[in-house]
């Protein structure tokens, strides 16, 4: 039998592919090839593809200086050159087959130019066209993703909240004479729980290096609030190697002291509460949970917090709900329990193993 052609006896553009899996696998390597941009280093690849799936001399593409990247041999670069400069001044179409620059637009802003050198229907230059935009688009779109995720781990490195770093100094500079050894241990604990807290460029890390931290956290907190604070960690070994997203649990155990337990020890109270923490698997699941039997908060409260709605103090719960459901999907995240007077428990599930979350 044949082989396809995507030519017709007369030499026109024919609606008939290769095959739709070729079609398919075609469209996905664009996706993934043209997701740093028009001048990104999949473009070589992405050009070849679209080159032999339009059956054409060539193709080239340009990002917004100009400079054009070419798959195959085009007979009349400096036409493309002047035509891709038109396209960048006027952001419309340049010429017709067989040699067409097309602007690329992206979110309705001025991408980059594609450009087409071969006898071709203007039909399957458009929808060429069309296919390119998409893919920059779905990379300009992870890419946002990605600085959002950026940004919202900064913005949990920066709520550590400086009145529990003043109280901690204050501690620890109280027992400088009266218990030098225990000043100098308070020291160390502080200075580990900051450089974990500030560290830069980890997405993932481990359930041990997380406990580690709240470890350190809790034993700053108890110094500051005493004995009236309790707290226990109980932690299974076998999950202590999981990979989970970096600081998500030290947000969830501050939310628990400082909301939960500090507003039950008022001055001149004798009162005591406990904050729990423990991690465990449950089958193909690392479930961790954080409870306190501190003051608790009416439901729909917690609801707005975790939906991005609550007090400016509590946008710890709802960005480690937000970056864990996108990491593992929207059927995972936080689970609150809650009611006033209650305590609260926020629960933890996620993946043992998930693709491409690993510890850096």
């Amino acid at each position: 039998m044949p082989a396809p052609t995507n030519r017709t006896p007369s030499g026109a553009w024919s609606l008939r592919r290769p095959a739709s899996e070729s079609v398919l696998r075609t469209a996905r390597r664009l996706a993934v090839n043209l997701r740093a941009g028009p001048a990104g280093p999949g473009v070589p690849s992405a050009l070849r593809d679209l080159r032999r799936l339009l059956d054409v001399d060539a193709v080239g593409i340009s990002d917004l200086s100009g400079s054009l990247q070419w798959s195959g041999r085009s007979k009349a670069e400096p036409d493309a050159v002047t035509s891709v400069a038109d396209v960048l001044h006027t952001e419309t179409r340049s010429g017709r087959p067989p040699l067409v620059a097309m602007p690329l637009l992206v979110q309705d802003e001025l991408a980059g130019v594609l450009v087409i050198d071969g006898e071709v229907r203007m039909s399957a230059v458009r929808e060429a066209t069309a296919w390119v935009e998409d893919a920059l688009e779905h990379g300009r779109l992870e890419h946002s993703a990605e600085l959002a995720a950026q940004s919202e781990l900064r913005a949990l490195r920066a709520e550590i909240s400086p009145h529990f770093m003043y109280n901690a100094m204050t501690v620890i500079g109280s027992l400088v004479r009266s218990d030098p050894e225990r000043s100098h241990e308070l020291m160390l604990d502080f200075a580990e729980f900051i450089r974990y807290g500030l560290a830069r460029h980890r997405d993932y890390t481990t359930v041990s290096d997380e406990f580690h931290a709240i470890e350190t956290y809790l034993a700053l907190q108890r110094a500051v609030l005493g004995e009236r604070l309790r707290v226990q960690i109980r932690v299974a070994p076998e999950v202590l190697a999981v990979a989970i997203p970096y600081l998500v649990l030290q947000p969830l155990v501050e939310n628990a002291v400082r909301h939960g337990m500090e507003p039950r020890f008022t001055p001149g109270s004798e009162g005591v509460g406990t904050v729990q923490v423990r991690g465990e698997a449950e089958g193909n699941d690392l479930v961790i949970s954080v409870e306190d039997d501190g003051v608790g908060m009416d439901p729909a409260h917690a609801e707005a917090i975790l939906a991005g709605h609550g007090p400016a103090d509590s946008v710890g719960l709802a960005n480690v709900d937000r970056r864990l459901r996108s990491v593992y999907g929207a059927w995972y995240g936080l689970v609150v329990e809650t009611a006033e007077g209650a305590g609260t428990r926020v629960v933890v599930r996620v993946p043992r193993f998930h693709p491409g979350v690993v510890p850096s």
